[in-house]
């Protein structure tokens, strides 16, 4: 069973309006390379579900997003990434902003196949207020109220993971794997890219074997790209590359996300953005953080 893919087949695969999830935290662990073939596409009216960074700001910024669900997008030390902030002050997005905790919440319903889950996280705050689409419901059970946190239904889960074999079978050996396993299991289709690709007798070992968190019937294709986190992080191979980020952040002051793309994404392959950054080399050089 051979699940290889290149990046620009996976995209092929995603369709105008679907609801997209995209795993990763802020920026850590995000499927850029994905993300930058996005844009080379002709893609739009994406509903984006993110614990947000980059991905969700650049998809913005190009017109590809008609909704977002997310808890945050923030870039770390930006604490609001840039384009997203431009694009909700302007007033150019549908949002449902929520807890990080209901965003889980939501993605485990529809993996469950639940219509939602009751939580009392919400209860008393403008989470609800801002979103007239959450329903407060009385307990079946005694008198008490809770917020009925609907099921995140994907189309769709994009994510970036260390190792995967040709199988799907996935590794995440970060200390963190954040929910990644929770959006491709809310998905219909999940699509992962890796930083290298392995055979299948890697995941034998017991120690290996316990940082695989999904089953590979889930893993719809599988893409081969060393680097293909960058700028984020992917953890044991490179750190966040603050310094491009730094960079990035100043496009969204003076030059725009246009000049920003016809410099690292327009008309260029992902092995030459890469070799803007010394490559994988340079790439796997970039250190971790430290907090």
């Amino acid at each position: 069973m051979n699940k290889l893919k290149t990046a620009s087949q996976i995209v092929a695969q995603l369709q105008d309006g679907m609801t997209i999830g995209i795993g990763g935290w802020g920026p850590r662990r995000k499927p850029m390379a994905l993300i930058r073939e996005i844009l080379r596409s002709d893609l739009k009216d994406l509903t984006i579900v993110s614990y947000g960074g980059a991905d969700v700001g650049m998809l913005c910024a190009a017109g590809k997003v008609k909704k977002v669900i997310f808890a945050f997008v923030s870039l770390d030390f930006i604490p609001l990434e840039p384009f997203f902030r431009k694009a909700r002050e302007q007033g150019q997005l549908e949002v449902m902003e929520i807890d990080e905790g209901m965003l889980l919440l939501g993605l485990r319903a529809a993996a469950w196949g639940c219509p939602y889950i009751p939580t009392q996280v919400g209860l008393g705050t403008d989470v609800i207020n801002n979103n007239p689409d959450l329903k407060v419901i009385d307990s079946p059970y005694d008198d008490k109220e809770w917020v009925a946190m609907p099921a995140l239904k994907l189309d769709a889960a994009l994510v970036h993971v260390d190792r995967a074999d040709e199988r799907g079978v996935c590794r995440i050996a970060a200390p963190d794997h954040h929910m990644d396993d929770w959006f491709v299991r809310a998905a219909s289709h999940a699509y992962v890219t890796c930083d290298e690709l392995v055979t299948s007798e890697h995941f034998v070992p017991a120690e290996v074997a316990r940082q695989v968190f999904w089953e590979r019937s889930l893993t719809t294709a599988v893409c081969h790209i060393p680097g293909g986190a960058h700028p984020s992080s992917c953890a044991p191979f490179y750190g966040i590359d603050n310094s491009h980020f730094l960079e990035y952040n100043k496009y969204a002051k003076e030059g725009g996300f246009n000049a920003y793309c016809e410099k690292f994404v327009d008309g260029k392959t992902e092995q030459e953005y890469q070799a803007m950054f010394g490559g994988i080399d340079g790439i796997r050089k970039i250190p971790h953080t430290t907090y």
